[in-house]
């Protein structure tokens, strides 16, 4: 499985993909009061979100299952095929045990459900941002 190195970030850059512009309007209004956060894009659409991944290759990707053009299996699948690939937090309201155990086989970097993992996504996320902005900021590489 490629690995993911968040301390070589200086601003992580991230893709949402959802299938509800309402949910990547409401993902890009809570990253925005995250500092270190830049997002790359959004898609709604698996065959548009593999191919804007491929082209941005952005740091982290939030990942629904449910989406047009194929799934967010398909996505995930093609993201960590590649040799370095962004972390993936699957983010889903499908937080069934088979669904987080195909997401995890997959490559998938974390699994959180959409209904009660909100403040958790933007944890993780945060974190991610933090651990790389204090290891630049200890080497003076920033």
């Amino acid at each position: 499985m490629p690995l993911f190195h968040p301390l070589e970030w200086q601003v992580m850059r991230v893709f949402i993909v959802d299938d509800s512009s309402i949910v990547r309007e409401r993902l890009v209004a809570l990253l925005r009061d995250i500092q270190g956060i830049e997002i790359t894009g959004q898609s709604g659409d698996a065959t548009e979100a593999i191919q804007s991944i491929r082209g941005l290759s952005p740091d982290a990707v939030i990942l629904d299952l449910q989406i047009q053009g194929g799934n967010g299996f398909d996505v995930l699948r093609d993201i960590k095929q590649r040799e370095t690939s962004p972390v993936v937090m699957v983010f889903t309201n499908d937080p069934s045990q088979q669904s987080e155990q195909r997401c995890m086989d997959a490559g998938a970097d974390f699994f959180l459900d959409k209904t009660t993992d909100i403040a958790r996504l933007l944890e993780i996320v945060g974190s991610l941002s933090r651990e790389s902005s204090s290891v630049l900021d200890r080497d003076g590489s920033k």
